[in-house]
C-alpha cells in the first residue's frame, strides 16, 4: 500500500502510535517482565505453597515515564528508516519480504540505540518492591520506582549494557514480524477488493492493519521468547556489581532466613545474576537452560504472546491510520483519507 506521506507525518502518527501502545499494553509488559526475572519465585510466589502472591500485580506502572519519552522519539525514527529503506529497496531485485525484513531491522537498530537507557530504566523499576517505595507508592504512575531504579547505577555508560541484548531480541522479531504483517494485510486487502468488500475507509485500514499486525506479532512474539527472557536478565543485572552491596546481602539473608533457605547459596546466585550483566546473551541463556530448562526459556511466552499481539496490532494499526489520515489533511482528501 502506498502513501505519499512526509517525513513529520511518520514522526507524528509514530509518535502517536507509541504513546497509546505504551498506556494501554504497559501492565501487561510489567507482569511479564516479573515473570521472567531470575527473582520470579523469591518476590512474586508464597514460600509454602509456590502460589503467585499478590505483589505480582502491584505497581503496574512502574517506570513508564522513561518509556514514554523515549519511545516517541525512537519509534518516529523507527518508522523513518523503515519507510525510507524500504523505498530505496523496492528498486532492487531483492524478494520483497527480503526487502521488508531488511528494512525493519534497520529501522530496529538505529531504534534500540534510543530506547535501550529508557529500556534498562523500565525494567528495573519493574522489579522495584512496594516496600522500597516511599508514601506514594499507590499512585497508578508512580515515578518514585524510576528514581530508585535510577540511584541503581553509577554511571550512564551502565543504561547502555543492554542494547545488544535489546537489539538480538528485536533484530529477529522484526524481520520475523514485518514480512508476515504485510503479506497477511496485502493479502486481506486483495480479497476485500475481489469479492467487493473493500470501502477504502479509514476504519478499514485500521481494521485490517491491526488484525495482520497482531497475528504476525504473536507468531513472532512466541517463536523469540528465549531471547526475550535472555534480555530480561541482562538488563535487570545491568546496574549491579560482580558482588551484591552489603545492604544486598542482608536483605537476601533476611528473605532467606524467613523462608528457611540456605542464605549463602542465595547470596552465591545474586552474584551469579549480577555477573550476567557481564556475561553474553549466549552464556545467560545456556545459564537458564541448565538451572530452569526450556520452561525457563519459554517463561512468560503465552504472556508476550498476548501482549505483542494486542501492542502491534494497536501500534500499527493507530500509525498506518494516523498517517493516512494526515496525508488525507494535508491533500484534501475526503473524510481525511488517502485513497489507495
Amino acid at each position: 500500500m502506498s502513501y505519499n506521506n512526509t517525513n513529520t507525518d511518520i514522526l507524528l502518527a509514530g509518535a502517536f502510535a507509541a504513546f497509546t501502545v505504551d498506556i494501554l499494553v504497559y501492565p501487561l509488559d510489567t507482569i511479564k517482565t516479573r515473570l521472567q526475572s531470575s527473582d520470579y519465585k523469591r518476590l512474586y510466589t508464597n514460600p509454602s505453597n509456590n502460589a503467585i502472591n499478590r505483589s505480582l500485580f502491584r505497581g503496574l506502572y512502574q517506570g513508564i515515564g522513561s518509556v514514554v519519552l523515549a519511545t516517541i522519539p525512537s519509534s518516529g525514527a523507527f518508522f523513518t528508516t523503515y519507510e525510507g529503506t524500504k523505498t530505496l529497496l523496492s528498486q532492487t531485485p531483492l524478494p520483497i519480504p527480503i526487502a521488508h525484513a531488511i528494512a525493519s531491522s534497520t529501522g530496529e537498530l538505529v531504534s534500540c540505540f534510543i530506547l535501550t537507557p529508557a529500556e534498562v530504566l523500565k525494567q528495573n523499576a519493574q522489579m522495584v518492591s512496594r516496600s522500597q517505595h516511599v508514601p506514594s507508592s499507590s499512585k497508578v504512575f508512580d515515578g518514585n520506582a524510576t528514581i530508585l531504579a535510577l540511584r541503581k547505577f553509577n554511571s550512564p555508560t551502565q543504561l547502555w549494557r543492554g542494547y545488544t541484548a535489546l537489539a538480538g531480541r528485536n533484530l529477529p522479531f522484526t524481520a520475523m514480524q514485518f514480512p508476515m504483517f504485510e503479506h497477511i494485510r496485502a493479502t486481506i486487502h486483495n480479497y476485500r477488493k475481489r469479492t467487493g468488500r473493500s470501502t477504502g475507509s479509514l476504519w478499514e485500514t485500521g481494521t485490517v492493519t491491526a488484525l495482520s499486525a497482531g497475528s504476525a506479532g504473536a507468531a513472532s512474539a512466541v517463536i523469540t521468547t528465549p531471547i526475550d527472557v535472555v534480555k530480561t536478565r541482562i538488563m535487570l543485572s545491568a546496574a549491579e556489581s560482580d558482588h551484591p552491596r552489603g545492604e544486598e546481602q542482608q536483605r537476601i539473608v533476611k528473605d532467606v532466613e524467613r523462608q528457611g533457605k540456605d542464605a549463602k547459596a542465595e547470596i552465591e546466585k545474586a552474584q551469579q545474576a549480577a555477573r550476567g550483566g557481564r556475561a553474553g546473551g549466549l552464556a545467560v541463556g545456556k545459564e537458564i537452560f541448565r538451572t530452569e530448562g526450556v520452561k525457563g526459556l519459554f517463561r512468560g511466552g503465552a504472556l508476550r504472546g498476548l501482549w505483542t499481539a494486542l501492542g502491534s496490532g494497536l501500534y500499527l494499526g493507530v500509525y498506518e491510520s494516523g498517517r493516512r489520515y494526515l496525508e488525507g489533511r494535508r491533500t484534501g482528501a475526503e473524510d481525511g483519507a488517502a485513497p489507495y
